[in-house]
């Protein structure tokens, strides 16, 4: 059986500012860039500047992947962005990036938030409603501006999170061409929704200025809590999509994880067995930028010559809610 989408084009933003791990040493954080490295692999991490905002991101990588497909933005029929750093809380972000694009169709576009999850759950979808018929072509966006949600006195987050946006443009598959997506999966388990979470600015919380001196509008982590079940759940994740799609782990070219901590990526593909020269990464430059992270990836490395035409790529990511999923795509 054929796939019957196939990613046509990749594009990514990162903001030009760079914040390293003795910036962060020298604001007041009691860490050192030895202490950040040994940890998570992390030496530094873009900061948009005042002014830009997330759709601003998300448009940049989005009409870079329309470019590499050789399409313009009207040619767009939907627009998923994964985000849990919108514009506002209302509207959707993908809207700004409908109305920055200049589509002037009605394009549904939706924002969802499964945090570093989210670009893995949009591909899922695009690749459902491409391959239903419902849609020609889909943007599936990740783009996080996340260091206006961090506590910058919390060593447990700040030293983590940048910002930055990625994007793939979904379309129809060729007839009989085996290249494509060949597989997504998708899950949740809400027994751990509050190891990482912004506890205040919704309805069980609303903003204030108690829950503001608090800092209960900026990111919560149990780090524990996430490491085990990361290690645990994007192994398993990653093996399933392989077998599902009938492959074996020799077959897969690149591994393109989610940049959450190097310990992590390294504890699951030593699992699964993945030579180290197999699995990408680029979390040392630009650290975990959440939902983005998959998408910028894999654009740097298709631009860079790595990722080439057939090769099979798996992608993996967890998130808060906790949320993971996979995929598994011929380029």
């Amino acid at each position: 059986m054929f796939p019957k989408s196939r990613i046509l084009g990749t594009g990514h933003y990162l903001p030009p500012k760079v914040r390293t791990n003795d910036d962060i040493a020298k604001m007041g954080v009691e860490t050192s860039d030895q202490w950040i490295r040994e940890r998570t692999g992390i030496q530094q991490r873009r900061i948009a500047p005042e002014g830009i905002v997330t759709s601003d991101m998300a448009t940049r990588a989005a009409a870079s992947a329309l470019e590499m497909a050789k399409l313009n933005a009207e040619a767009v029929d939907m627009i998923i962005v994964g985000t849990v750093t919108p514009d506002m809380p209302m509207p959707a972000t993908a809207v700004f990036v409908q109305q920055k694009l200049g589509i002037k169709h009605y394009c549904p576009s939706f924002d969802l938030s499964a945090a570093c999850a989210g670009f893995i759950y949009g591909l899922s979808i695009a690749d459902k409603f491409v391959g239903s018929g419902a849609a020609k072509h889909v943007l599936v966006i990740g783009a996080e501006l996340l260091s206006r949600v961090i506590d910058w006195e919390d060593r447990t987050t700040c030293v983590l999170f940048g910002d930055g946006a990625g994007a793939v443009l979904v379309g129809r598959n060729e007839p009989n061409s085996n290249r494509g997506i060949l597989g997504t999966l998708v899950h949740s388990d809400g027994t751990f929704a509050e190891s990482l979470m912004i506890p205040g600015g919704g309805s069980r919380t609303p903003l204030s200025k108690d829950v503001i001196d608090r800092k209960e509008n900026k990111v919560k982590m149990k780090g524990q809590d996430i490491f085990k079940a990361a290690v645990r759940n994007l192994y398993t994740a990653s093996q399933e999509i392989v077998d599902q799609c009938g492959l074996e782990n020799r077959e897969v070219d690149w591994v393109v994880p989610h940049q959450a901590n190097m310990r992590i990526v390294d504890q699951v593909t030593q699992r699964a067995d993945y030579p180290k020269d197999k699995v990408l990464s680029n979390i040392d430059k630009v650290g975990n930028t959440s939902s983005a992270s998959i998408p910028i990836l894999l654009d740097q490395s298709v631009r860079s010559g790595l990722i080439k035409e057939n090769h099979v790529v798996l992608m993996c990511a967890l998130g808060a809610g906790i949320s993971w999923g996979s995929a598994l795509v011929r380029m």
